[in-house]
């Protein structure tokens, strides 16, 4: 399960999701986010998830790897599913067994919720798949630079969120190592009751936290020895500016956002 946690991860290409200007794919990103939970029937869900199947695939990002992003939220999505479908209040009932009451309105609630989850974390996933951790840097700091305004240390705020979301892959690689290490000394984390297996898990916490503080050590270090002092003063090598290409995906996304608003006006019911 460990593995198949991918957030974070860059996979370089050269597809047109990954030559974006960052802010384009940052915004749209949460404009799709608002989009998917606006959509109050099946069509324009079904519209919302197309259009994310259809950058998935001219991204050109392995569906191994977006299905790998999606496997550890499936438990989440089971659970959720099941406590809208058996408990959901009023509407037509189908099934009723005791204290259990599915009822069709359930069934359609648990499947939106079901539906968003993933092409939630598809789409989030998708902006971190196609944009390398500088750019993503670049484009936050872009995108927060009227903060300074009330002297609010933007630079430093889009570093620590780059950092962060960089160090997710390599902490989970480093909880990896040390599972790996602890069963091969004869530590058993799947046996037992609750209290016992979060007992189990102590090994694995203490030397992680211990590296992670070790590695967030060394690149303050790396930081200060090339004289790193914040934003202030600093020339960048890449200067991001918006294309043709920004420009014609916001006109999609814009297209795509009054397609959801007119399906949900016009067919409701749906």
């Amino acid at each position: 399960m460990i593995k198949d946690i991918t957030l974070g991860q860059y996979f370089p290409g050269k597809s047109f999701v990954h030559r974006l200007d960052p802010r384009t794919k940052i915004v749209l990103t949460c404009a799709y986010m608002v989009a998917l939970f606006c959509s109050g029937n099946f069509v324009t869900l079904v519209f919302t998830c197309l259009f994310m199947v259809v950058v998935t695939a001219v991204s050109r990002v392995p569906l191994k790897i977006v299905f790998k992003g999606v496997k550890p939220i499936i438990p989440i999505i089971i659970i959720t599913s099941l406590i809208n479908a058996l408990y959901y209040a009023g509407g037509t009932v189908i099934l009723n067994f005791y204290f259990i009451h599915v009822t069709y309105q359930g069934i359609r609630l648990a499947v939106f919720v079901s539906v968003r989850l993933v092409f939630l974390i598809i789409g989030t996933s998708m902006m971190t798949y196609t944009t390398s951790p500088i750019a993503l840097s670049d484009g936050l700091e872009q995108l927060m630079a009227p903060l300074k305004v009330i002297k609010i240390p933007v630079h430093e705020l889009s570093m620590m969120m780059s950092i962060a979301l960089r160090f997710i892959p390599t902490l989970i690689e480093e909880t990896d190592k040390i599972m790996s290490a602890q069963k091969a000394r004869g530590a058993d984390f799947e046996s037992g009751n609750l209290m016992q297996r979060m007992r189990a898990m102590l090994p694995i916490l203490i030397p992680l936290f211990v590296s992670a503080f070790r590695r967030a050590e060394e690149l303050a270090l790396a930081m200060d020895c090339r004289c790193y002092r914040g934003g202030e003063g600093r020339t960048r090598l890449r200067r991001l500016k918006l294309v043709k290409v920004d420009y014609w995906s916001y006109v999609v996304f814009v297209l795509l956002f009054a397609g959801v608003i007119l399906f949900n006006i016009f067919m409701p019911n749906w």
